[in-house]
């Protein structure tokens, strides 16, 4: 089957030009003006911009955490996303500690097998690093095409690595050529303030938020970043929130050291004045929301390369699950939903406001996640031979985001009531017309699981 895009304005992270893009099967097969194919499909883009489908690197689908399930599984994830206009998410296989990283890897896939509507990747999440783990790493990037490796400094007694764990796995790691990712917060000093609040009965969700002040995700950042200079191990820091976290990526730069780094789209927008509204709890993930001295810091970031990736860390809770910490903020199921309004917030606030220009919107939420990732160029850009994952945006499109409308599974909206301007229209993926005009057009299953490169094309 052949499809033919037509009088549309392509965006790639470093281009944009009128042209006709021709796809047939799931590649891209020409791209140029006035292009004609006998028998193929056409699709009117006039007035819209053409662009790589979505990459989201940072999202938890079927998560099991505190004792419940993130809401959203791998069918609704997927689906959700794609309607917003990410075509491949990067979810997170979380070891057991005491267990292998097969046996992870095995509980994963039964959760996903036959559920994708998107394309999908895993990071390995490492909670126990030991002599028969280390010998899974190269198995894992070889045999899998799994070739990122997350870890935690944070959640004390349950997902937290300490420094000697996380030096050996980067040592092991570089030399396979894969990449360290990191929840980089103090998780001793979050547990200190946890039990400090609980002890004086400071029970509010903004005891969540006080509980992580940013001290603490600016010194692990900075503790990272040097674990990873002595090793030489590649790094990337996952949702970062702050300025003073931002500040040790640069002192890094300073020494010649490369650290990348991913923000997400609520810490641009959102700020912790949140967690005093009675509703708060909506907004309890960690790391918390910042301040507006931070989203200007975040911005200026992404504007200068200093942040390459804007991710979402989805990670849903229904109210009901929310509740659970009605009592107690760190009873709070850590989480927010994000993963299909990323694309249009982005847009609608970075591009249409003048933060961002286009390019560098398709470079954050696609072409870099694609080349750190080990994805590109088959992923992230609209490029002869590359996958046909391919968006269309109406940019004058306005509209209001709302639990009502949205297709997440999830009964609230961290964004309700919200106005913007700009639209995903059609969304498609390997040359399959997914999402057209809100009605989903492939069935359950099409989505695959995509195999990645060893991180040697990195940025």
């Amino acid at each position: 089957m052949s499809l033919l895009i037509k009088n549309g304005t392509v965006v790639t992270a470093a281009d944009l030009h009128r042209a006709d893009v021709l796809i047939e099967g799931e590649r891209v097969k020409a791209i140029g003006h006035d292009l004609n194919a006998e028998g193929a499909e056409v699709i009117d883009a006039k007035g819209m911009f053409v662009m790589p489908g979505g990459i989201d690197p940072h999202v938890h689908l079927d998560m099991p955490f505190m004792g419940t399930f993130s809401s959203d599984n791998y069918e609704t994830g997927t689906r959700a996303a794609l309607h917003g206009g990410t075509t491949t998410v990067i979810d997170f296989i979380l070891q057991t500690q005491g267990k292998s990283l097969r046996h992870a890897l095995e509980q994963w896939q039964g959760r996903m097998n036959g559920n994708l509507f998107g394309d999908l990747s895993w990071h390995m999440a490492v909670t126990d690093f030991n002599d028969d783990t280390k010998k899974e790493v190269k198995e894992m990037i070889e045999q899998e095409g799994i070739t990122s490796f997350k870890t935690f400094m944070a959640y004390k007694g349950a997902l937290m690595i300490d420094d000697r764990q996380m030096v050996g796995l980067m040592n092991e790691v570089k030399e396979h050529g894969g990449i360290v990712t990191v929840h980089a917060t103090n998780g001793d000093m979050i547990d200190f303030l946890v039990q400090k609040h609980r002890s004086e009965g400071k029970m509010a969700p903004l005891y969540h938020y006080l509980s992580q002040p940013e001290i603490t995700e600016a010194e692990a950042t900075g503790r990272f970043a040097d674990m990873a200079s002595y090793t030489g191990v590649p790094a990337y820091i996952v949702h970062m929130t702050c300025e003073g976290a931002l500040n040790h990526v640069r002192d890094a730069a300073r020494r010649n050291q490369r650290v990348l780094a991913e923000t997400c789209i609520q810490y641009l927008l959102l700020d912790a004045s949140l967690y005093e509204k009675p509703d708060g709890a909506k907004w309890v993930m960690s790391p918390p929301l910042r301040e507006k001295k931070d989203q200007a810091a975040l911005w200026g970031a992404i504007d200068q390369g200093t942040v390459q990736v804007v991710a979402t860390d989805h990670c849903p809770f229904m109210m009901a699950q929310k509740a659970m910490g009605s009592a107690d903020f760190s009873k709070i199921p850590n989480g927010h939903p994000a993963i299909e309004h990323r694309m249009e917030l982005l847009f609608s606030e970075g591009v249409n406001k003048k933060r961002i220009t286009l390019n560098k919107f398709v470079e954050v939420t696609a072409t870099n996640p694609a080349k750190i990732f080990g994805m590109f160029p088959r992923k992230g850009t609209i490029g002869i031979g590359s996958d046909a994952d391919i968006i269309l945006l109406d940019p004058n499109e306005k509209h209001t985001l709302s639990a009502k409308t949205h297709h997440m599974n999830v009964d609230y909206s961290g964004y309700e009531g919200m106005q913007l301007t700009g639209k995903v229209k059609t969304v498609i993926l390997r040359g399959q017309v997914a999402i057209d005009k809100g009605e989903v057009k492939i069935k359950k299953g099409y989505g695959q699981f995509v195999k990645r490169n060893k991180v040697s094309g990195m940025l």
